[in-house]
């Protein structure tokens, strides 16, 4: 019963029309304003794949034309409605220790047209395939985590050296190759021309080799927890001896191994062994290297801090472990509101789909940020439930017999037109 005394219908209709009213004024006509709204109950939806098609026919339209103008011709600026996203999450999370933490995706994609796609290493699949890849930023806070920005990665060879395809893509005059910790450097230094309030910054290997990032950072008295490689090379010795980190580590005497948590997982808490080196350092700022062994395996990471004040380990370790949240934000992205399940081509059509896909997330966001406490013997609302329920109680619909049998009819209908367009190229090769 505490689960369902915590689930109020009325109250979770009110954040989702918070989320479209922030945004409203972005849309200066009626129909994209109106499509927006749809789009953003299409993501929220239980809709299998939430292409401009099937959100299309759940809102009830006759074909999905107001849904794919919206995404590629319709007048809206999505970074203005990214800056709104992030300051209605920060309005419901903010707070001065909340860590920033970058990295980046990629979206599996067929064929050579996709704005940035190329054949490159992705997570996502665990090898080299034909993706595209988007750096993002998340804020994770005690009460919660979101996206709050996000950048489409350009190759340069394949991409930037090319106008005819960047032209093609409909990419602006003024967007040029940038690597992905740079991609990073321009949504944390945004975020804090935002005023949006954190206390570090942490990420993985291609981030924390970046020296740009890392004098940014300091240079804006901004902490950081950057993971490096176990090649990379420390003073530890007033300047005069650069080390191996993964040789420093063999050094370690097994007493000073500490056992520390860096945060709850799905098995319980993430608890490892760590231990921390002070490098050099100057008056004002604390440097130091962190590294974590597994307690079962001994494997090593390490990381980079600097902090203006001297931090304590349990602090080092938790910055840490926060990397993980953005992880798992795009496992729900792209689990609960489609993030990935978009069908445009061009640089407009992607930030758009995208930054929708974030205000949706940021719905269920603040949602479970807002739950009470329940009963000890039942786990909190999780973000998957939320959903679930906001199916169940706000989103449901029922769609007449004749409008489901009409896009059968329409799906069947371009799927037959596209099949003889192909087989015709085919035939003229």
């Amino acid at each position: 019963m505490a689960v369902c005394h915590s689930v109020d219908p009325a109250g979770w209709r009110v954040i989702l029309d918070e989320a479209v009213t922030r945004v409203a004024d972005r849309f200066v006509r009626a129909e994209p304003r109106r499509t927006a709204g749809q789009f953003v109950e299409g993501l929220l939806s239980g809709v299998e794949r939430k292409t401009c098609w099937s959100l299309a026919e759940r809102a009830g339209h006759d074909d999905p034309q107001a849904m794919q103008r919206l995404l590629r011709t319709a007048v809206w600026d999505a970074d203005s409605v990214r800056d709104d996203v992030r300051a209605w999450l920060i309005e419901q999370l903010g707070h001065p220790d909340a860590v920033l933490a970058c990295d980046e995706t990629g979206f599996l994609k067929k064929g050579l047209s996709s704005v940035g796609v190329q054949r490159q290493y992705t997570g996502t699949a665990g090898r080299i395939e034909n993706s595209q890849v988007g750096v993002f930023l998340a804020y994770i806070a005690p009460h919660g985590r979101a996206m709050i920005d996000r950048r489409l990665y350009l190759p340069e060879t394949t991409w930037c050296q090319q106008p005819d395809r960047l032209t093609a893509a409909g990419v602006p005059d003024q967007v040029g190759f940038a690597t992905k910790p740079a991609l990073a450097r321009q949504m944390i230094a945004a975020a804090l021309d935002a005023g949006v309030p954190f206390g570090w910054v942490t990420g993985d290997e291609v981030y924390g080799a970046d020296p740009g990032l890392r004098a940014d950072l300091e240079h804006r008295g901004i902490g950081y927890v950057l993971a490096v490689g176990c090649d990379r090379r420390v003073d530890v010795n007033d300047g005069r001896t650069l080390i191996r980190v993964d040789d420093l580590a063999a050094r370690i005497p097994s007493r000073e191994w500490q056992q520390h948590s860096c945060g709850p997982g799905a098995k319980g808490p993430r608890e490892y062994l760590w231990a921390w080196i002070t490098t050099a350092t100057s008056p004002g700022e604390h440097r130091c290297l962190l590294i974590r062994r597994n307690r079962s395996t001994g494997e090593l990471a390490f990381y980079l801090c600097w902090s203006p004040r001297p931090a304590p380990l349990h602090t080092l370790v938790t910055v840490a472990g926060s990397r993980w949240s953005i992880e798992e934000l795009f496992q729900t992205g792209k689990g609960q509101v489609g993030l990935d399940h978009y069908q445009v081509r061009g640089w407009t059509g992607w930030h758009r789909h995208i930054t929708l896909a974030m205000l949706a997330l940021a719905v269920l966001t603040i949602l479970a940020a807002r739950q009470p406490d329940t009963d000890p013997e039942i786990i909190p609302l999780t973000v998957a439930e939320i959903r679930h329920l906001f199916n169940a109680f706000v989103l449901a619909v029922t769609l007449p017999p004749e409008h489901i049998l009409h896009w059968s009819v329409w799906r069947r209908t371009s799927q037959a037109r596209a099949r003889r367009s192909h087989y015709q190229r085919r035939q003229a090769k």
